[in-house]
């Protein structure tokens, strides 16, 4: 069984999608028409802007959408997954490519997402930090011990789990879980505290946005970031797509999960390799890799 994983924001970089643009006839169309949706140029910002340009979560999460769900489009009848998942944003990209919405929905809730979550940001001074060479529930204890919004956010592997909240409480965190024995505890360059209760005015604008939305019946499932199950149900598909803009995101579990449904072989759908990286942490038999036109 193939499963076909979408990256998060992060995997950003510039000149990604321009060697799509340049050699599909598909993949231009769907550009343009992303450009049009936007309102702006973002295949140019994509093809040419600096770093800074692309770090603007207005930017990235739209960016990187476009970057999976064009290269999976892009793909044709050699794109037969049995199995999706995307980690955070990609769970959009997953949504798209097993036909629960369509490309200009799935466009259209990301920007919104971008925007809502950028203005989160804005309103609170917060962070997050990734935390590695603990057990998860170490972790968690010490979250729960501080004076403030602080919580694990993602799951990504065994041994790697980032926390996020207000900086105070961030920082905090980060002393005790190097007291406690963390190889590192990284304060990371993001624009707030994604996953985190920060995130709330966030979620209820996206939910009216997603209520409005037609999800359809997926051809295979999608393993959610909430709970890591693969689910086919679309009202089902909406209520943790709310959901999962304030709860952790559940890598390790999904990843786990999927190799425990059968899933034998794990393909990466956008920039990036960072998703294969975690499959192999967790198996390191699994073969992996990047889809490709």
């Amino acid at each position: 069984m193939k499963a076909y994983v979408f990256p998060g924001q992060g995997a950003q970089f510039s000149g990604m999608g321009k060697d799509l643009y340049e050699n599909s006839s598909k993949a231009k169309e769907l550009f343009e028409k992303a450009n049009e949706i936007l309102g702006f140029d973002i295949s140019k910002i994509m093809f040419e802007g600096t770093d800074e340009e692309l770090k603007q979560t207005k930017v990235t999460q739209p960016a990187i959408f476009l970057h999976s769900t064009i290269l999976a489009a892009t793909l044709g009848d050699s794109f037969k997954p049995d199995m999706v998942a995307g980690h955070s944003l990609g769970e959009f990209s997953a949504l798209v490519a097993n036909g629960t919405l369509n490309f200009e929905d799935g466009l259209k809730l990301v920007y919104k997402r971008a925007l809502a979550m950028q203005k989160a940001c804005e309103a609170e001074p917060s962070t997050m930090a990734a935390i590695l060479g603990l057990d998860d529930e170490v972790v968690e204890k010490v979250c729960a011990s501080i004076d403030g919004v602080v919580v694990a956010a993602n799951y990504n592997c065994p041994g790697q789990l980032v926390i996020s909240g207000a900086i105070p409480a961030v920082e905090e965190a980060c002393a005790k879980l190097t007291e406690a024995g963390a190889k590192r505890a990284l304060i990371l360059q993001v624009g707030g505290a994604f996953h985190s209760p920060l995130m709330e005015p966030a979620r209820e604008e996206l939910a009216a946005a997603i209520e409005a939305t037609e999800f359809k019946k997926p051809f295979c499932p999608v393993y959610q970031n909430v709970n890591a199950k693969g689910i086919t149900e679309p009202e089902e598909i909406k209520k943790n797509l709310v959901a999962q803009l304030t709860a952790p995101v559940k890598w390790t579990q999904i990843m786990q999960q999927m190799i425990a449904d059968g899933a034998k072989e794990v393909i990466e759908v956008g920039p990036g390799k960072v998703l294969q990286g975690l499959f192999k942490k967790v198996d390191r038999e699994i073969p992996t890799s990047s889809a490709t036109i």
